[in-house]
């Protein structure tokens, strides 16, 4: 990994074993603790031009999800090891060591995957909830028509059966990765992540992250979608305040209002659209900054 000091300057470094993985994890600030979880297809890095305002505040943690940036990337089939209740394990158990047994939680794409899971899973352990340019798993799976699958395309690609994708994405690793990001930016372009696409690419020529990627879209397709096809079911809500961010030119601006949506599946919900597409922490951070204060603070 390139050095991350000059991305979050003061902010520690931590490796923590937690069951069945490795989370490395950046920590600076002082206050409440504050969980930002990071999304496909990036690593913690992504939250570079939000964190160090945050931390003014808050104590942020900043971990890389089991098989992203510089975590492990556990052996899985079928998407066993990359369930978002076991990522959500995975965090319970980062901040335990760390010595923060409630805190506050942010979660971009997959990380807002497994944000809301915690919160669905494990109450007791969340003071406030906030989802960036995310809707649940079993609404978007429920809303797939021809327009959403066209713009959404990885959710199929990647959770067919290995080696499959894996084998395709390994021949144009970077031509896919760079497509991936610029596709979902709101100017169709890779600008935002001019300082961090080294990073980015870098994860896209190893194979075992290559493979962990895919398997935690295969754990999107059946076993995340059983676990909110249950709760859906069991009419089980979250009980935190949670705050629904969402690019104005994102992917859920284009379906159902992500309000009446997370309203479906929430208590107490608020939220606003950002000017971006999709990845609100670099293309709109001084927005997407201020909304997370407000609502955490």
């Amino acid at each position: 990994m390139n050095d991350l000091a000059d991305w979050f300057p003061g902010f520690a470094s931590r490796h923590v074993m937690v069951e069945g993985a490795t989370l490395f994890a950046r920590l600076g600030g002082d206050g409440p603790p504050l969980v930002l979880l990071h999304g496909y297809p990036q690593s913690h890095v992504m939250w570079r031009r939000v964190a160090v305002e945050l931390a003014k505040h808050f104590t942020v943690v900043l971990p890389d999800l089991r098989g992203y940036g510089a975590s492990s990337a556990p052996d899985s089939q079928g998407g066993e090891a990359y369930a978002k209740r076991v990522m959500a394990e995975d965090v319970i158990s980062l901040m335990r060591d760390l010595g923060f047994p409630k805190f506050r939680i942010a979660g971009h794409d997959r990380g807002g995957r497994v944000a809301y899971r915690l919160a669905l899973d494990h109450p007791e352990h969340v003071e406030r909830l906030a989802t960036l340019d995310v809707t649940p798993t079993v609404e978007m799976w429920r809303g797939m028509n021809a327009a959403r699958a066209m713009k959404i395309y990885h959710w199929l690609f990647l959770a067919q059966p290995a080696p499959l994708p894996e084998t395709l994405i390994a021949q144009a690793s970077q031509a896919y990765i760079d497509h991936t990001l610029a596709s979902w930016t709101a100017t169709n372009t890779l600008d935002c992540f001019a300082d961090v696409l080294p990073e980015y690419r870098a994860a896209f020529a190893d194979p075992r992250r290559i493979h962990a990627m895919c398997e935690d879209y295969r754990a999107g397709a059946t076993l995340d979608l059983a676990a909110d096809e249950a709760d859906s079911a069991a009419e089980h809500k979250i009980e935190a305040p949670l705050l629904a961010l969402w690019g104005v030119s994102g992917i859920p601006a284009a379906g159902e209002s992500p309000l009446d949506v997370w309203r479906r599946w929430a208590r107490d919900v608020r939220g606003q659209g950002v000017p971006g597409g999709h990845f609100l922490p670099e293309e709109a951070p001084e927005a997407t900054s201020r909304a997370l204060l407000d609502f955490f603070a």
